[in-house]
């Protein structure tokens, strides 16, 4: 694949690495000053770049014709207008809040607990999430998106709410929002656990990544997806990593 890099910080430079261990060549690196410059010459886009101009380079992509994987947060306020570009441009879209392998994983884990847990209204949940100091948003969008798993499947839970490092006193209301309490350490890669507690006794789920390895390997197997085969071409429509992980078990 001949790939365009738009965001070429820590993360984007460990997407360089991977795709060249991969095989792979990358053709365009695009910094936050030159945010929609045109993908010229290259199969895909990968865009890991600020949430003030993720939309823009969607937009620039997706008008050239070059499917595009999203691994930008805080832009999802905009879903609804992401859509309907890649409906204009009858486009390829990949899009997560998180592109490991594990995490994708955990999500799924979430997700289950979260469907047993609705009738077991003994138990209280909690999410705490971790991250470097340069992380722009909080809470992370892995942490919304575990939240919003969460909304789906336990009816005493509905949205989410942002805690400080003291947390705040439970909101006697039959549907609760469920609180998030996010941190930002030094330069942590990223950690996220959920906790279910009851006056009985705590169950806790946590991913902990130990760098930028497992984001980078994930998002260049998304790329590598979206694209598709010679045979095939891309895949056209808006996608998310749970419909690699569905073709790509492993």
């Amino acid at each position: 694949m001949r790939i365009a890099l738009y965001g070429y910080g820590k993360m984007g430079k460990a997407i360089e690495q991977i795709a060249l261990q991969r095989g792979h060549t990358v053709v365009l690196k695009v910094d936050r000053d030159a945010a929609g410059t045109s993908p010229t010459g290259v199969d895909v886009a990968i865009e890991f770049s600020e949430p003030g101009v993720a939309v823009d380079n969607m937009r620039t992509c997706l008008a050239h014709g070059v499917p595009v994987v999203v691994g930008t947060t805080g832009w999802y306020d905009r879903l609804t207008e992401v859509q309907a570009l890649v409906r204009e441009h009858q486009g390829s879209l990949l899009w997560a809040s998180n592109f490991s392998i594990g995490v994708n994983l955990f999500f799924r884990i979430n997700r289950q607990l979260a469907a047993l847990m609705d009738q077991q209204a003994a138990y209280g949940v909690h999410l705490d999430e971790i991250h470097h100091i340069h992380k722009k948003d909080a809470p992370s969008g892995t942490a919304l998106t575990l939240a919003k798993d969460i909304d789906l499947r336990v009816k005493r839970y509905a949205g989410w709410a942002l805690q400080d490092a003291e947390g705040q006193a439970p909101i006697a209301a039959e549907v609760k929002p469920v609180p998030i309490r996010s941190e930002r350490i030094g330069e942590v890669p990223g950690k996220h656990s959920i906790t279910w507690s009851s006056a009985d006794d705590r169950i806790t789920i946590t991913h902990e990544a130990f760098g930028r390895t497992g984001f980078a390997t994930g998002a260049v197997v998304a790329a590598e997806w979206l694209l598709g085969t010679a045979a095939t071409g891309p895949r056209k429509g808006l996608f998310t990593m749970d419909d690699v992980l569905d073709v790509n078990p492993s």
